[in-house]
């Protein structure tokens, strides 16, 4: 047996109220739920993408009607959202815009284009077409 994919990819932030606005007004994703102070949760096309307060969730739930486990991340993580070379070439005219750097922008060997840049917490977020991982 596999898994039949990746559900939802966590990120851990601890000013939940700037990664709201990033993810949200930068990156245009539709927030679906927030506990204030605990998380704030996006759907990124049929996926979804949960943030954090790392500080917050590494404490077990005291709710038995939410008997989710302890866990939380130290140091900036990484996602990658996929793109195809026009949606790359939008997204760096978006970032550029709004003042975000961009930190590499470059060809993989193998075909296909990474854009990597930071969100208010640090974390590493990229944009790659498909083609780097061979799957296109």
């Amino acid at each position: 047996m596999t898994p039949d994919g990746i559900l939802e990819t966590v990120l851990y932030a601890d000013d939940l109220p700037a990664a709201k606005t990033f993810y949200r007004d930068m990156l245009g994703l539709e927030l679906y739920s927030e506990e204030p102070g605990r998380h704030v949760f996006f759907r990124c096309g049929d996926l979804m993408l949960l943030i954090f307060d790392p500080g917050v969730t590494q404490t077990p739930s005291s709710s038995s009607s939410l008997p989710v486990p302890a866990h939380g991340a130290l140091g900036p993580g990484h996602v990658c959202f996929r793109a195809d070379a026009a949606g790359i070439a939008a997204w760096c005219d978006r970032l550029h815009g709004a003042g975000v750097d961009i930190e590499a922008d470059f060809e993989w060997p193998q075909g296909g284009r990474s854009i990597y840049f930071r969100d208010p917490a640090g974390n590493s977020l990229e944009f790659a077409e498909l083609r780097i991982w061979g799957l296109q």
